[in-house]
C-alpha cells in the first residue's frame, strides 16, 4: 500500500497533482494549510482516497484537528502541527502519538522536512511544503512492514 503525504500546499495544487500522477499512490493524507486543497485534489482525482487535517491558516473548518488512521495494521497520528507548537520541537506531538499508540506521527506547519525513527519504533514525519519546495513524503506498508520517504517533486 502506497500513501503520499501531503502539508502546508497553501492553494499550490500543482505540486500535489504531479506527485500523484507520479507515485500513483493508494491513499493520500493532506496535512492542512489548506484543507480546502485536499478537497480540490479530490475532486480531480476521485477514485483516490483523499484524508485531511486541517491547519492553522484554516478557518471555518468542521474536521478534527486530529486524525487517527489505521491502514494495513499500521496506525498513524495525523494533525497539522500547530496544536503541538511544533515549531518549538517536538515532544508534546511525539506525547501524543505514543499516547494514541501510533507507529507513525505525521505533522505540517514548519515547512521543513523531517523523516526520523526513534528508538522506540515511532516515526516521526514531517513532508515540508508541497507548495514552496515541492516536498512530500510517500510511505509504503507491506505485511507490517514500513518504508517512508522524503521527496521533491
Amino acid at each position: 500500500m502506497k500513501l503520499v503525504v501531503f502539508s502546508d500546499s497553501h492553494r499550490s495544487l500543482r505540486g500535489m497533482r504531479d506527485a500523484v500522477e507520479l507515485e500513483q499512490p493508494d491513499y493520500v493524507l493532506h496535512l492542512g494549510d489548506l484543507e480546502e486543497d485536499a478537497r480540490l485534489l479530490a475532486q480531480e482525482y476521485p477514485r483516490l482516497a483523499v484524508a485531511s487535517v486541517p491547519g492553522n491558516c484554516d478557518f471555518n473548518f468542521t474536521a478534527p484537528l486530529l486524525k487517527k488512521l489505521t491502514y494495513d495494521g499500521v496506525t498513524l497520528l495525523l494533525s497539522h502541527g500547530h496544536i503541538w507548537q511544533v515549531k518549538s520541537g517536538y515532544g508534546t506531538a511525539i506525547q501524543a502519538a505514543r499516547t494514541h499508540g501510533a507507529h507513525i506521527l505525521l505533522f505540517g506547519h514548519t515547512h521543513t522536512p523531517v523523516c526520523q525513527q526513534l528508538e522506540d519504533g515511532l516515526w516521526v514525519v514531517n513532508p515540508g511544503s508541497i507548495r514552496d519546495h515541492g516536498d512530500y513524503a510517500v510511505i509504503l506498508l507491506k505485511n507490517g512492514s514500513i518504508d517512508i520517504q522524503l521527496k521533491r517533486i
